[in-house]
């Protein structure tokens, strides 16, 4: 990610602004049916189509608890999503000073936070098709797939998103749509709230949203 530049500048509303921007992503984008099947010897932009078929089963589903769908989505992440790296990456300086009892807690809440909303754009999935138009090399681990997605209500959205080759696989580290990176949007974002009100301010914002959309999940 040292190579992203970030257009969007920074906002005051750490959750508002990126998460909402990020979440909006994936929802448009994970969901979607994509030609090609993923295989052992999978390149970067075979792994997007293989992301693309998980998480349409899982938002074509109308079985299953919503605790269920959650696991299923937090599995997703898990597989395909660097969620460690890009929790440490965007909380930046402040990950090397927090205590081993705020880095747990701090990454426990963000992968929460995530799943939680990501979980409830569930249904959004309307024949939206994805085709990946070219792929090139970031550097020695990483690949930026660029994908385009063809929406039924609205233009076309080019997508990158950036793939990191790990011991356990690819994994995404970042999307980038329309020339602003999503890891470096937050990791600004996250600052301005650390600044105000300390690490210990962050993740009890992280605490209290988690905890609100549970509660809005259970009402439902």
């Amino acid at each position: 990610m040292e190579t992203y530049a970030n257009r969007n500048g920074s906002s005051d509303s750490v959750l508002n602004t990126y998460l909402r921007r990020f979440l909006a992503v994936i929802a448009i984008v994970a969901p979607l049916a994509i030609s090609g099947t993923a295989t052992a010897q999978q390149d970067p932009s075979q792994f997007i189509g293989d992301l693309g078929q998980q998480a349409i089963v899982v938002l074509q589903s109308t079985s299953g608890s919503l605790e269920q769908r959650e696991q299923q989505f937090r599995q997703i992440l898990a597989q395909n999503f660097d969620v460690n790296f890009i929790g440490r990456f965007v909380l930046g300086r402040s990950w090397r000073t927090a205590s081993p009892q705020q880095q747990a807690d701090y990454l426990a809440l963000f992968e929460d936070f995530l799943v939680l909303t990501y979980s409830r754009r569930l249904g959004g999935y309307t024949g939206q098709r994805l085709a990946v138009v070219a792929e090139r090399a970031a550097n020695e681990r990483d690949t930026v797939v660029r994908t385009q997605i063809d929406r039924p209500s609205g233009p076309p959205i080019n997508a990158d998103w950036r793939v990191r080759a790990t011991p356990a696989g690819y994994k995404i580290i970042d999307i980038e749509v329309a020339g602003i990176s999503m890891a470096l949007t937050q990791r600004s974002e996250f600052a301005s709230v650390v600044s105000r009100n300390g690490l210990d301010g962050l993740i009890e914002v992280l605490r209290a949203r988690a905890a609100k959309l549970s509660a809005t999940a259970t009402r439902s």
